[in-house]
């Protein structure tokens, strides 16, 4: 157990039998009053937030976290595929996990996963992905007036728009945060 004090942004605290990752601290003390820490939280397993107030004289639960980079390989029926690439372990995460992130999951391609005691929680995306567009439909001569943009498939089956210029097997960049495109890689 931990003083609330102790409490830092980027923290896992275990609130309520779940995991929730510190957003946002703010220590506040009222005359004389104790002081209480403000707490903004995000529950991972649910992915809601919420803000609560946490008194300096409570004890609290620090998780134990780890970034552990792994490559992801395929999927199948049993779940998402990926491979440590120092022990070539394959572990398996199930589509709960990867909900948020399978359009962004690319083969060989390593990514960040958050472990709390030692299993898996999140995914951490880059801010952008490399990917190959697979289908792309052909721009119209002289439809360049304005910022004409196209749909354009990808390599994951994400669908975005993009300029006219773009043509099927070209690499472009993927902004993660709103599926958008960030330009040619």
């Amino acid at each position: 157990m931990a003083s609330p004090t102790d409490v830092r942004k980027g923290k896992v605290l275990n609130y309520q039998g779940n995991p929730h990752l510190v957003l946002d601290v703010l220590h506040r003390t009222q005359g004389r009053q104790a002081g209480f820490m403000q707490v903004t939280m995000r529950n991972l397993s649910t992915g809601a937030s919420t803000n609560t107030k946490i008194r300096t004289t409570d004890n609290v639960e620090i998780m134990h976290t780890d970034m552990v980079k792994l490559e992801f390989s395929y999927v199948d029926g049993d779940g998402y595929h990926f491979m440590d690439p120092e022990s070539f372990e394959d572990i398996i995460l199930e589509e709960s996990l990867v909900e948020d992130a399978k359009d962004f999951l690319v083969e060989t391609q390593a990514y960040s996963i958050l472990h709390v005691d030692g299993r898996p929680i999140s995914i951490d995306l880059p801010a952008s992905i490399e990917m190959t567009v697979t289908e792309s439909a052909e721009g119209v001569k002289g439809d360049t007036a304005s910022n004409v943009q196209k749909p354009a498939t990808l390599e994951t089956g994400l669908t975005v728009q993009v300029p006219l210029f773009i043509k099927e097997g070209e690499t472009i960049k993927v902004n993660t945060a709103d599926r958008s495109y960030a330009g040619r890689a």
